[in-house]
């Protein structure tokens, strides 16, 4: 359990604290402002106690518990990009095994088969679905099909599984456990989309790419991977097997693949001439919306972490 490890304890106080902070900030905002609209501000913070308590629950529970939190992760955002997809009737019959793939991919990890975990979707399951298709005995749209289920459970299920997989790691800093890549992965990145949001609002002037995503600049972009670095060179000693000089290049992962991860869900979302995924969590949208950034930097830094140490 998660008590047995100081520094995640602590890490987790001081998330709690830099919400009530948010919080507070909040009501005096509204108290120097009484006519501000800040809904969507209450609706976002009121989301994240809701998200964090549900992920430090999990953790607190243990090992299988957070798995199983996990799984159902995927679950949901699997079942949400399908929601938003255009699916032809006739594969309503091959999505079943796709959410059927949730509980084996898990199951893998749980027994910490590396191998299998690892090939499972990209490879069975990649090779499954089409054949799956061939069976029904429609041609018309078979590529696009194909593409987008693959595209779906890779994201949803594949990426997403990566965050279950730290907690079956042998931990090496005794200190953190293994929960503690996790806390350092889910800080980092969601501080990641944070300050680039910051560092935009506040000197963005040269946009990235306009036509996917318009509020994304260079000076964000630019302003938030210095910040993470820098936030990623003091933490990862703290929570992860990671060493200072380690942790810089981990913020580089988890900055620049968490940008591009924002962006390929931004091109979905544009694609599909929606604004969010979902209506799931609110101020936030879907819960891909929340996951966007997370969906790449997950595998990305698990497997850095695990071929340094594993």
């Amino acid at each position: 359990m998660i008590n047995q490890y100081p520094h995640s304890i602590r890490a987790m106080v001081l998330i709690i604290a830099l919400l009530i902070i948010a919080s507070l900030s909040r009501l005096v905002l509204k108290l120097k402002k009484p006519e501000s609209d800040l809904t969507e501000l209450k609706l976002r913070t009121q989301s994240w106690w809701w998200m964090i308590a549900l992920i430090f629950t999990a953790l607190y529970f243990g090992q299988l518990t957070s798995i199983c939190f996990f799984a159902f992760l995927s679950f949901l955002a699997l079942k949400e990009f399908l929601s938003i997809t255009p699916v032809r009737q006739v594969d309503r019959r091959v999505i079943f095994w796709l959410y059927l793939a949730i509980p084996a991919q898990y199951y893998f990890i749980s027994i910490n088969w590396y191998d299998m975990a690892i090939i499972f979707i990209p490879v069975y399951i990649f090779l499954f679905i089409p054949i799956r298709m061939v069976l029904t005995g429609k041609t018309e749209g078979f590529i696009r099909s194909a593409g987008l289920m693959n595209f779906a459970v890779m994201l949803t299920v594949f990426c997403i599984s990566h965050l279950a997989y730290f907690l079956v790691l042998d931990p090496i800093n005794l200190d953190a456990g293994s929960a503690g890549l996790v806390l350092f992965l889910l800080f980092i990145t969601q501080f990641n989309d944070v300050s680039q949001y910051v560092w935009g609002k506040s000197f963005g002037k040269h946009k990235i790419v306009p036509k996917v995503s318009p509020n994304k600049t260079w000076e964000g972009f630019l302003g938030g991977v210095l910040t993470i670095v820098v936030t990623s060179y003091f933490l990862a000693p703290y929570l992860t097997p990671l060493s200072a000089s380690q942790g810089i290049i981990a913020g580089l992962i988890i900055s620049l693949s968490g940008f591009f991860g924002d962006l390929v869900l931004s091109s979905v979302k544009r694609d599909l001439n929606i604004k969010d995924t979902g209506s799931l969590i609110p101020g936030h949208g879907g819960i891909l919306d929340r996951m966007d950034s997370l969906i790449y930097t997950t595998p990305l830094f698990f497997h850095f972490v695990y071929y340094l140490y594993y």
